[in-house]
This record gives structure tokens, sequence and C-alpha cells, in this order.
């Protein structure tokens, strides 16, 4: 199994990065790669990747597939000499291993399909070995790939995309010196993690495909049924990634596409949850650096919802005035928000974001704390911090859904005599309470089947009166400001403001209704 780090280089940086690869020893290799397929894209659909490539004058075949996280991949490689003709590919050349076995089995099933050349890639490839010294020591190796993907269509007539590139694999040692060394490279050069691979590349240019479907999210994925509290954290952290990454790697390549900002900002709220409510399931201080994690992630978060929440909320909020026969106008002409704001594509591709990314995805693939062994004549160290067991890591998220779930139902007894800024809390707090739920309804479904479903779904009313209620409180703000230079927002700020009592108490209601799910952690 590999783990490795890819970034997209910016245009103007390529030069730079050339330069400080060269500062060590380099390898220059042509990389000439056929990648296989079927004719239904059936390895591509299961995140499989079959292809030959010519590696100087040595020829390669190789399968990947996708791993356990963001930094994983199975992958198997097969030497098949420097034969003067291009070898035929044949998938048996991988059997007996894990990744060579899910490929046999994917054709099986497809009823031994033929496999045909979808896309090649050409690429000039500069490779050095970076020693990390250090407590993360690590042999990382660097490889700048420059050149291009094309894609055949069967036809004569080809489509090609550049591929600007910087790999960084993790040869042997310690996970965190690749992170290091990752962390340290992308912030000198302005690099961006991308999700993307040269095989992805091809596949978009054979459908002509300019945008991506948005990511939504997963429930995690625990290993075992008993994981213990470091374990939680990491699978938890990983299903956010799981669903930021995509998405945060199409907008920083330059993607406007609503829905996969709309997704990123999701993936962010569920993870500043569980940077929230699981601190405290590994008591080693350091590996969940929920303090260092957040600023960077609460800064893009607001970038990207800026102006966004503000367009949505007045394409809401307009046909449901023309429809009481408002004035029309346009509430952000001249919108000072709109001003300078930063792009989606700036927000995710600022150093301090890519700085956490990269920090978050090692945390997950990080294996237990190691304690070192005494040198002769010295006293034996301490034992480092152990995560709490799964016993106790279940315990403490019990206190913390009970604890969210009372604060909800204090919450809804008094909230129509709250602040606005108080009731939007409220909301917070609930989502909170669903995300949690929904990470951790795994552990706890076993002895409840079904229960935390229905807890969710009990939720979903409360959940709704709140979103309705927000838009509303964040439309009469916007309308209230837009007065300043246009009187026809008057209309809408009285509208609003007459709806707001009685929204209030609908939000009340739908809080109230809440504590008579049953409570899916309880104990039978």
């Amino acid at each position: 199994m590999e783990i490795e780090f890819k970034f997209c280089i910016p245009a103007g940086r390529l030069r730079a990065v050339e330069a400080a690869l060269k500062r060590g020893t380099v390898v220059r290799t042509r990389l000439q790669a056929r990648y296989f397929d079927t004719a239904d894209q059936r390895l591509a659909a299961d995140g499989m990747v079959l292809r030959l490539r010519k590696e100087g004058r040595r020829w390669v075949q190789t399968v990947k597939a996708t791993g356990d996280n963001a930094l994983h991949r199975l992958e198997h490689n097969v030497d098949l000499g420097t034969a003067g003709a291009t070898p035929a590919i044949d998938p048996q050349r991988h059997q007996g291993t894990p990744v060579g076995d899910r490929l046999a089995k994917l054709l099986a099933d497809g009823g031994g399909v033929p496999l045909v050349e979808r896309q090649s890639t050409d690429i000039v490839r500069l490779t050095r070995d970076v020693r990390v010294t250090g407590p993360g020591g690590a042999v990382v190796e660097m490889a700048l790939d420059v050149g291009k993907v094309v894609a055949h269509a069967g036809t004569p007539e080809q489509r090609a995309s550049p591929v600007c590139e910087l790999e960084l694999e993790l040869k042997h040692g310690d996970v965190q010196g690749l992170v290091s060394l990752a962390r340290r490279w992308s912030q000198q050069h302005g690099l961006w993690f991308s999700t993307v691979s040269k095989a992805e590349r091809g596949a978009r240019l054979l459908a002509a495909q300019q945008t991506v479907e948005a990511v939504k999210a997963e429930t995690p994925r625990f290993c075992g049924h008993h994981p213990d509290g470091r374990a939680i954290q990491q699978a938890v952290v990983a299903s956010c990634l799981a669903q930021m990454l995509p998405n945060a790697s199409e907008i920083a390549a330059g993607s406007q596409d609503e829905e996969q900002v709309h997704q990123l900002r999701i993936g962010m709220r569920r993870l500043r949850t569980a940077l929230r409510e699981l601190a405290g399931l590994d008591t080693a201080s350091g590996p969940f650096d929920a303090d260092a994690w957040e600023p960077p992630l609460v800064e893009a978060f607001r970038a990207l919802g800026e102006l966004r929440d503000r367009e949505q909320v007045v394409k809401l909020a307009q046909p449901r005035l023309r429809e009481a026969g408002a004035p029309e106008f346009d509430p952000l002409a001249g919108d000072a928000a709109a001003k300078g704001a930063p792009s989606a594509g700036d927000a995710v591709r600022a150093a301090a974001f890519q700085n956490v990314l990269v920090s978050l995805i090692g945390f997950t693939a990080a294996g237990p704390t190691k304690v070192a062994s005494p040198s002769e004549g010295e006293e034996t160290p301490p034992a480092a911090p152990a995560p709490l067991d799964a016993d106790a890591a279940r315990r403490m998220l019990r206190k913390r859904l009970q604890r969210l779930h009372k604060q909800v139902m204090r919450d809804g007894e008094r909230f129509e005599s709250l602040d606005t800024e108080s009731q939007h809390r409220v909301r917070k707090r609930l989502k909170r309470l669903r995300y949690l739920a929904e990470f951790v309804a795994p552990l706890f479904d076993a002895a409840d089947k079904g229960g935390a479903e229905r807890y969710l779904k009990a939720l979903r009313p409360a959940q709704d009166a709140l979103g309705e209620f927000n838009d509303e409180a964040v439309a009469l703000a916007l309308y209230r400001e837009a007065t300043a230079h246009d009187a026809r927002a008057w209309f809408a700020v009285g509208w609003f403001s007459a709806r707001h009592a009685a929204g209030a108490r609908a939000c009340a209601k739908a809080l109230g209704k809440i504590d008579e799910a049953a409570r899916f952690w309880k104990k039978k």
C-alpha cells in the first residue's frame, strides 16, 4: 500500500518548484503510459486503474485502487523488462495480491468483458529522494510530473489536458515526516492538494465533462466493532475529509459550481463539530490538535459563505416577496460585502487552509503512538498517554450526546425570548447534535437497530423550522441594510418583521417535540 500526497502547481510557480527540487540529486525519466478499462468503465467506477507504462526503456504493468483514506492507495507493480514491442495487458499478472484479486473479481462480475485502451499519458518526471530528520523521520520520494493526458475517443479526434503536479510518496519511516515535508513545500510554493488522478483526467476528457458532481457526506467507517478513542477520531475526521477534499480540489482548480461550495461548507461544519465534540477521546497531547486546526477552518468557512449566503437568501426571498406585492429591485446592488471579497478558489487555495488539510490528512493516516526504548543506563520513559478504550469512549460520547440533547431542549423552552444571535446559536447547536449523532450511530446501532435513524428523523422538523427562521432573519438584516440606498427595501423589512414572532413560536414547538424521540445512545 502506498501513502502519498499529490499537489497541483500553479503555472507561475513551476520554475521555482523545479529549481528547488534540483537542489538535490534528481533523476529524469520519460513516462509513457496506456490506461485500460472496460467499455462501460467498470474499473473507473470502482476507483481502480490498470495501466502499462514505459519508464525509460522498461515496461511496468500497474494496478491501483482507492484505499482507506485520502492518503492510502492499494498498488501492485509488475516489471515486464525491456521488451522491444509493447506488451499486451494481462490482469492475471496481479493474481494473488489484494488489489489484483479485487481487479479479478470486478472483471469476472462483468462477464469477462474485454479491456480497451481508454487514454494515455506522456509525462517527463523528475524524482528525488528526501530524508526528513527529527521525530517524524522518513524517506520521501518527490516526483515532479509535467506533460499531458490524452483521451482516445475511438475516433481520429483526441482530447488533451496538461499535467503539472508534485507527488510526495512515503518510501519508509513515519507518515508525519511525509506530512511535515508536504506542508513545507505546499506553503512555500502555493500548491494545493488534489484528488484528481491522471486516469480520472482522461475519463473526464473522454466524456467532455466540465464539472463533476459534488461529493456529499457519508457515514464514518470504523475498523472493528469496538474502536478506541483515537480510532473514532480518525474515522470521523476521515469521513469529513472524504466529503471536503474532492470538492475543495475542484474549487481550487477553478470550478465555480455552487453545489460543490455548498457541500464543502457542510463538510467543514461536520469537521468543526468533530473537533469540538471528540476532543478528549485521545488523552495524548498533540495528535488531535483542534485548537490549531479550528481557526483556518473558520476563516475559510466564512470566506466561502459570506457572499453565497446572502445570494441564496435573496433567491429564496424574492419569489415570496413578489407574491406578497413587493416592489421589484435587487437588494444586493451596491452590496459592500461583494466588493473585494475573495473568490471560492482563493479561499480554498489559501496557505492556511491547505496547511490544515495536509495536517488533517496526516492525522487520519497516523499509526498508534510509539514509545521510544531507553538507551543503556537511562531510566524507562513514562508510558505515553493512551486513547480512551472502547467502553470509556462510548461513555464519553453518551455524555456529550445527552448534554447536547438537554441543551437543545432548554433552548426550545426559551427560544421566543432569546435575542437574534442567541437564536442563531440554537440552530448551530442543533446541527452539532445532528452531526455527532450521525458520526457515532454505527457505534450504538448494534444495540438498537434503526434507533439512530429514528432519532435523526425526529430532528428534521426542528432543523427545517430553524433553517427557515434563520434565512428570514438574515433576509431581514440584509433588506434593512438595503434601505440605506433604496427605499423599496422597507416593504421587505416590514413583511419579514411581521412574520418573526410566528416563526419563533414554530421553532420552539418543533424543538419541544424532539424530546419525544427515544435516545438511541441510552443503555436499555
